[in-house]
């Protein structure tokens, strides 16, 4: 399951409210979540917890990742009425979320592509409250890197670290609080700075608001074991201009927070 059963209780409560004047149909029916539009399918991992929370049998779904096209079946369930429309908004929202991250993601990454097939897109921290586990999932679903999930997988050092300790203080800090294990990302806003931070000890180095000139100019003095990352206000007609820099990773905070959910239909009967 890709979701808790918490999270889908709380989805179930947000919609159906205090008690549920709506749905009270008798019998029994199959359902199906139909794609309108072409796109990549997501987060059906996150629709089939909901179904089966309220008891309703899940037949047949895609895999993650698919390319689907309009009137393709996505997911079919069947069982009583009554749960099968309770569960049905809930199921079709978080699908249709997941998958316009998994489409958004795989149009970013065909784009780097046509470039350089070495280039990385990735995800950032600017997920959902309460979906970062879907829309990361989505964005791997997509051809994408997750990045980091959370502040514990990667130490970054950031302009609000440099505004308290200094450049290099702040990237000496850090280091000394983690395990060699961990990496360290240091973001920089010049080209110059990439290799200073190296210097003082980034495994990563994100050039951060930069344009793709700037980049290029602080990847050519990187040293090779150093990563090299873009990130900041990229758009998605950006990715060609920066994947010719040299970087190895282009980041997006599009790909989750501006990313248009994918139309689907639930049709029952």
């Amino acid at each position: 399951m890709s979701v808790s059963r918490n999270q889908v209780e709380a989805w179930l409560r947000e919609d159906l409210g205090h008690h549920d004047v709506t749905n009270h149909l008798p019998g029994d029916t199959d359902g199906r979540l139909v794609a309108t539009e072409p796109g990549v399918a997501a987060g059906l991992s996150a629709a089939i917890a909901v179904f089966e929370y309220l008891g309703v049998e899940v037949g047949t779904s895609v895999d993650a990742g698919k390319r689907v096209e309009p009137g393709e079946t996505v997911l079919d369930v069947a069982g009583p009425v009554r749960e099968v429309l309770r569960g049905e908004r809930s199921a079709v929202n978080v699908a249709g979320h997941a998958s316009g991250v998994a489409t958004r993601t795989r149009t970013a990454v065909a784009a780097a592509r046509e470039v350089d097939d070495a280039v990385r897109i990735a995800g950032t921290r600017k997920t959902t409250p309460g979906l970062r586990g879907v829309e990361k999932r989505a964005i791997a679903a997509g051809g994408g890197d997750t990045h980091r999930l959370g502040l514990s997988h990667m130490a970054m050092v950031k302009d609000n670290h440099v505004a308290e300790l200094g450049f290099a203080d702040a990237i000496a800090h850090v280091r000394g609080q983690v395990s060699f294990a961990t990496k360290v990302e240091v973001e920089v806003e010049r080209p110059e700075d990439g290799r200073r931070a190296a210097d003082a000890g980034a495994d990563i180095v994100l050039f951060d608001n930069l344009a793709p000139e700037a980049v290029a100019e602080g990847c050519r003095v990187l040293p090779e074991d150093v990563l090299a990352e873009a990130s900041g206000g990229i758009a998605l007609d950006d990715v060609p201009a920066y994947a010719a820099t040299g970087v190895d990773v282009i980041s997006l905070g599009s790909l989750t927070h501006s990313a248009p959910a994918l139309d689907y239909s639930f049709r029952t009967g």
